[in-house]
């Protein structure tokens, strides 16, 4: 069965206790139980919850993993998921990470003892020189965010298996329609589900997916024990929305190509940064990973008077936080997405004040690039 028609027909399309082609809301906290001795499949919604188990399937499935579990935020399935380690241990991390995660390494988890050491991960050298004998993960993001810098992950995944190490990949930009880390050797796979898996920007969830057991029965027991679940209004929301991903990710990334490409050629454009076009670094890379190259880029613009210009003034395009709705999504990643990450940091890295990030949505391309022209002419 082919990815949309696995959208469409995949596990838990039919209610099988009335045939509704709807999964019902399950909203409930508890469940009776009839026996002492023999509790039923479910017991308590935290622990588990008919509609989430759906949502849950569906997100496996399509991403090739045996389990997924749903929770209330990209940042709690980060969160829940750096739960895996211990005191002392150490992550191997992309160094433009986004600014969340680099939020909850440096300032939460870094409080326990969790050490991380932060490289360019397009460099396979720089990702095993930054291994020592505490590491006990790679995490990476590719295409990044919001630099879209790309990672090999075969080659990483091949380095950590070398040495006994996790690979963790936030693929959110691609969604498993455009790549699937865990069928590229990778361990655990994120998503922030309030991006395109939902895609309609009304539900804030988050994803961790798994193909091994006892990886699985690891995150379970922490999905559990910590609490940070998706509840079954929102997981319904995004059952429904999951069933359009590949349609909305077709169209948006068709436009996405169309305003990279006009992007490039216009003389108030210092760079653009996309997968998408030959002139960009990881290209080729991207291309043996993926069958696609997203919907989200990023360019940098000549100036911040005009970078302020061309975020205040698009009328389009919602500037916004977040991306992968229906809707187009401008956001300034310096005082938005990154704005958890000191300045020098952002310097560091190359995220710059005249940096802006677009999510490309279901508009016409054409009224898209001709809100930009007028500011940018």
């Amino acid at each position: 069965m082919k990815f949309a028609t696995r959208l469409i027909h995949g596990s838990h399309s039919i209610d099988p206790a009335t045939g509704a082609l709807s999964i019902p809301v399950s909203q409930t906290s508890t469940f009776a139980q009839k026996s002492v001795d023999h509790f039923g499949k479910y017991d308590y919604s935290r622990s588990g919850n008919p509609t989430r188990e759906a949502l849950e399937e569906a997100v496996a499935s399509l991403e090739g993993g045996s389990h997924a579990y749903a929770f209330g935020s990209g940042m709690a399935a980060i969160s829940s998921t750096l739960m895996l380690f211990a005191p002392g241990d150490h992550l191997v991390v992309c160094e433009d990470v986004y600014g969340g995660a680099f939020r909850a390494m440096t300032k939460l988890f870094s409080q326990w003892g969790l050490k991380v050491t932060f490289v360019d991960a397009t460099d396979l050298d720089a990702i095993e020189d930054a291994i020592i004998p505490a590491t006990k993960a790679i995490y990476l993001e590719t295409p990044s965010n919001p630099l879209l810098k790309i990672t090999d992950l075969r080659g990483a995944a091949r380095i950590a298996k070398d040495r006994g190490l996790l690979t963790i990949v936030d693929s959110t930009f691609m969604t498993p329609y455009l790549q699937r880390p865990l069928e590229l050797g990778c361990d655990i796979v994120l998503h922030s589900g309030t991006k395109f898996l939902n895609g309609h920007s009304d539900v804030v969830c988050g994803f961790a997916v798994v193909n091994d057991e006892k990886l699985a029965h690891r995150i379970r027991f922490v999905q559990n024990a910590f609490g940070a679940i998706l509840g079954p209004q929102d997981c319904w929301l995004t059952l429904r929305g999951l069933k359009t991903l590949k349609i909305r990710m077709e169209e948006s990334q068709r436009s996405a190509v169309r305003i990279a490409e006009w992007l490039s050629v216009n003389p108030k454009v210092k760079r653009v940064l996309y997968p998408g076009l030959k002139s960009h670094p990881g290209y080729e890379t991207h291309r043996s990973q993926t069958s696609g190259p997203g919907a989200v880029l990023s360019f940098e613009l000549e100036d911040y008077p005009l970078t302020k210009k061309v975020l205040e003034g698009v009328e389009l395009s919602a500037f916004a936080v977040s991306l992968g709705g229906v809707e187009s999504i401008i956001s300034y990643p310096a005082r938005m997405s990154h704005a958890a990450m000191p300045s020098s940091e952002r310097t560091a890295r190359g995220i710059s004040d005249t940096l802006v990030r677009f999510s490309v949505g279901l508009e016409d391309a054409d009224d898209l690039i001709a809100d930009f022209a007028r500011l940018l002419t």
